[in-house]
């Protein structure tokens, strides 16, 4: 009788109630400004590389593409998780039911794993720009690109379909204060009656390989590049088309890797600043992509500029 009225303990998973982030409820009006500004910064950069892309039909390249693909992802990841986190941190909506929680659980790994799919897809491409210029329409024609975005998609959705249905079998029937502002596989497996550990074993195997491979390929990428243009009078023109990819890529790994073996070495680290950098893995990207990446390239730029002020910019 005494777990039926608690109002923290549920006989079954009916909902969860999201905590925002642990230790720093004082502040939870400033960090809601601070996400809501990047949430809206990521939705206009992406959505402005979105626009231009659908509207300029000279903007086709598989590169341009793959940066489409890239701006997709953001807009899809920031808004599974943004909006109701500033429902927790501002109006204090912190009750998500069963079923959202495991569908915007879903939606973030998934978005996680397609984005790095996207990065290794990308350092591919400029290996094919940078090692072989005569053969790149040819290899990285319209029905390969779709190809690789549909691979990428497949390989998400095939990879984070296990781990929900091993953490959705799960039995709760304890506390449903979620310690995240979103429903982070961890935070909500470890609510469980039974034993996480498939559900965490499986995540942490599946995070390590991906990660793993996918560096390891475009390392790979960027070593043959390397070795193609050392010496030659293209080789600045070569690195510097190549630098803002590697800043995307270290943008999204690092923050990520941090973030992930932070949850499993939770000792060394307070769970509030655990949420903080799993959310900032996740937003910050968002915002910074558009303009470290897809705006500084020549074309995206004057094409936007061209949707903006028409008539004043010459195509």
């Amino acid at each position: 009788f005494v777990v039926m009225q608690s109002p923290h303990l549920i006989p079954r998973y009916s909902s969860f109630i999201l905590v925002g982030v642990p230790g720093l409820e004082a502040f939870h009006t400033c960090l809601g400004i601070l996400f809501f500004s990047a949430y809206l910064l990521a939705m206009v950069g992406n959505g402005a590389v979105l626009l231009v892309l659908g509207l300029d039909q000279a903007l086709q390249a598989p590169s341009h593409r793959f940066l489409g693909m890239l701006a997709l992802i953001d807009v899809v990841m920031v808004t599974s998780v943004v909006p109701k986190m500033l429902g927790v941190l501002w109006l204090g909506s912190a009750e998500i039911g069963s079923v959202s929680c495991f569908v915007q659980m879903f939606l973030v790994h998934a978005a996680t794993a397609a984005e790095s799919g996207v990065l290794l897809a990308m350092a591919a491409d400029r290996y094919v720009a940078v090692c072989h210029p005569l053969r790149y329409h040819t290899l990285l024609g319209s029905q390969a690109v779709a190809q690789v975005g549909l691979a990428v998609v497949l390989r998400a959705v095939l990879a984070m379909a296990p781990l929900t249905g091993l953490v959705t079998a799960l039995p709760y029937c304890g506390s449903r204060l979620v310690p995240h502002s979103y429903c982070k596989h961890m935070a909500v497996a470890g609510l469980a009656c039974a034993s996480p550990g498939p559900s965490r074993l499986y995540s942490l195997a599946w995070s390590s390989l991906t990660v793993g491979m996918d560096l390891a390929l475009i390392a790979v990428s960027y070593g043959m590049i390397l070795r193609a243009v050392l010496g030659k009078e293209s080789c600045w023109r070569a690195l510097s088309t190549c630098g803002c990819h590697l800043s995307v890529v270290l943008l999204f790994y690092v923050p990520g890797i941090v973030s992930i073996y932070c949850q499993w070495f939770s000792g060394a680290v307070s769970v509030g600043t655990r949420v903080l950098l799993a959310d900032l893995y996740l937003t910050l990207p968002a915002v910074l992509n558009p303009l470290v990446y897809s705006l500084r390239a020549r074309q995206i730029r004057r094409a936007l500029l061209r949707v903006l002020l028409p008539g004043r910019v010459r195509a």
